[in-house]
């Protein structure tokens, strides 16, 4: 009868190399952690298989010799070996210097205005070959779109946490706010007052809106604020700083970045600090590449300037 692919296992492909390397079957038990009689019940059934003595006992009365079959399967034998470890370890192994995966990371315009600058370059610098994408998350769907492998993390506040997702803390951030340098009103710390009389810029990510957490956070001390320009994007807002006498107030880590047109001030009310987390799905927990991308977020935003 016809030997079918289904007759072997891993464990006689072993036990065949282990009897071709070391010629004996005290040794060859031993390398593969089993007993004398487990080798040569193994030892049996391969030769069953392959129709061969497979060894003969050496004249010297020590190890055995090879037949000549046994002999023309050691390059093949190998490189079935090889072939295996390479189908169990593919997903263990990455590369980032030749890796083409394409990364997709999901996040809110604040914290991609805040890591993309340092993150991109990193990334780009240590896997030239793999694309990366920016999106804007589908809140809704966030925690579908990771288990689908729409996307691989995602950046967002605590609030945006999903069951069954695995989330870390990133990185904690205050509030500052910016002026253009030359800013009529001078460079003196602003007090409540002003505050509230100067124009303001917000950021409103939904579109449109003139309101906001600073706003609530006024209401609470009996204030208001004259918000007079409302954008969708965070990066157009020091465009629009620096040609305009609005003020703004955004993390830190954001405005830094263009201390060289915009002087920053503490603001003259207590704000609650941004805190932002990484998410992802638990099943993409121990994939290599993907824990070399969380690496690379997590890396750049303990490194992100204060």
């Amino acid at each position: 009868m016809a030997t079918r692919i289904s007759d072997f296992d891993v464990g006689l492909l072993l036990t065949l190399d282990a009897l071709l390397k070391d010629l004996n079957v005290t040794h060859a038990a031993a390398r593969l952690n089993i007993t004398q009689s487990a080798l040569s019940a193994r030892l049996t059934r391969l030769r069953q298989l392959l129709n061969d003595p497979l060894f003969t006992p050496a004249t010297s009365g020590r190890g055995m010799v090879p037949t000549p079959h046994a002999t023309a399967l050691v390059p093949e034998l190998a490189g079935l070996i090889e072939h295996f470890n390479d189908f169990i370890n593919t997903a263990h192994r990455f590369d980032p210097a030749t890796s083409t995966r394409v990364f997709r990371i999901a996040a809110t315009d604040n914290p991609a205005a805040i890591l993309a600058p340092d993150l991109i370059p990193q990334l780009q610098a240590l896997a030239p070959e793999a694309k990366f994408a920016l999106t804007l998350p589908d809140k809704a769907r966030i925690a579908q779109h990771l288990e689908e492998g729409n996307i691989d993390v995602f950046i967002g506040s605590t609030e945006d946490m999903a069951d069954g997702l695995i989330a870390r803390n990133l990185f904690d951030d205050d509030f500052v706010t910016a002026q253009r340098r030359g800013h009529p009103r001078g460079a003196q710390p602003i007090t409540l007052d002003e505050f509230c009389t100067l124009d303001h810029l917000l950021i409103s990510t939904a579109g449109g809106h003139f309101t906001g957490m600073i706003d609530t956070a006024l209401t609470e001390i009996g204030r208001e604020r004259r918000v007079t320009v409302s954008i969708q994007s965070y990066g157009l807002a020091p465009l629009v700083l620096a040609s305009t006498d609005c003020i703004c107030t955004l993390p830190r880590r954001f405005l830094t970045r263009f201390n060289q047109t915009l002087e920053l001030f503490q603001p003259p009310l207590a704000l609650e600090r941004l805190g932002m987390q990484l998410f992802w799905h638990p099943r993409m927990r121990s994939d290599a590449a993907h824990m070399w991308l969380r690496k690379q977020i997590m890396a750049v935003a303990r490194n992100s300037p204060d």
